[in-house]
């Protein structure tokens, strides 16, 4: 089945005028104590918060053209700079984040994003595209390695039934197995059984699943949806961000109808393969805030140990893409 683009609500929502809300690399701790990080005398410190999920763009279209088909006017809100993001970031104590392309308005193009990593060393991470329609798509991912990709965006509207089976494809898997660059699916419900089979065909791939695979967007957690996205976690290799609170459930805050799917997740995954993420800057939208995104994971679950809420605020993303390149 071919799917078209479903770019969460953003789409209805800009279309209602909702306004939006103004707005060198650290090594992964395999290994070491949940919510702390060694140094070098052997002493321990509190494990950075890290926002696995922002977007980024820039109203310099003269020097990071817009994709085709893509103008200003797309743009919503109409900027969401490197540098509004950090200050959106600093007002939560958030300290590090992975900057995730955006294939509508930049196509396959990840520069503004590699520019914001290398303008603030240490700072982000880079979810990036290239595009597996091209011969050796593995070779574009270790050149991009390089330059703080460590992980890349795949959706299957672009392709349509064969978006997992494809050549191009399979090299990413294949490839992302051997540089732990992770494969991370921005998919619906019915994705899922799909992407369950290519995880056991590919069983050391690093499998990330974007925004609970977008279940409950329709306002309802369909039991047999959470079903499949739990069974994923019998690959070992397999994570889920439990992020982009304003289009799931009541789609406003305080976001408590989310803390049983948390659960649910929690007790399938363990909190080492979760983490939190905004999904800014469309967390920003109308009534929702990035406040109300870390406070649902900072102070309302109930149910994690202070060292699990720490593999959820940072821990689990410090380990899937701040790894030592």
């Amino acid at each position: 089945m071919t799917q078209k683009p479903l770019d969460w609500t953003r789409r209805d929502l800009l279309a209602t005028g909702i306004r939006v809300a103004g707005v060198g690399v650290a090594g992964g701790l395999i290994g070491q104590l949940p919510g702390s990080q060694s140094t070098a005398r052997g002493e321990t410190k509190k494990m950075p918060t890290i926002d696995a999920h922002s977007h980024i763009w820039t109203r310099d279209i003269k020097k990071y053209p817009l994709a085709k088909g893509a103008s200003l006017s797309d743009l919503a809100p109409p900027s969401f700079t490197t540098e509004e993001l950090l200050a959106t970031m600093a007002a939560e104590n958030v300290d590090r984040c992975v900057l995730i392309a955006h294939n509508v308005f930049y196509g396959f193009d990840n520069r503004y994003m590699i520019d914001a990593a290398h303008a603030h060393p240490g700072k982000f991470r880079i979810v990036g595209m290239v595009d597996d329609a091209l011969p050796h798509p593995d070779v574009q991912m270790k050149r991009l390695l390089t330059q703080g990709v460590t992980g890349f965006r795949i959706v299957p509207w672009r392709r349509g039934e064969q978006w997992l089976s494809n050549t191009g494809m399979q090299a990413m898997w294949k490839c992302a197995a051997a540089t732990r660059q992770a494969i991370c699916c921005l998919i619906n419900p019915e994705n899922l059984p799909e992407v369950d089979q290519n995880c056991a065909r590919y069983p050391d791939t690093p499998v990330v699943i974007d925004h609970f695979a977008r279940i409950g967007i329709d306002g309802t957690f369909h039991e047999d949806d959470l079903k499949n996205l739990c069974n994923l976690a019998r690959h070992k290799h397999t994570s889920v961000k439990i992020s982009a609170y304003y289009a799931l459930g009541q789609k406003k805050p305080p976001h408590l109808e989310l803390l049983p799917v948390i659960k649910r997740l929690y007790e399938s995954f363990g909190a080492e393969r979760l983490m939190w993420a905004s999904d800014s800057p469309y967390q920003l939208v109308g009534d929702n805030n990035y406040g109300a995104s870390i406070a649902l994971v900072r102070d309302q679950i109930d149910f994690v140990t202070a060292e699990e809420r720490a593999w959820l605020l940072g821990g689990t993303a410090d380990r899937v893409y701040f790894f030592e390149i």
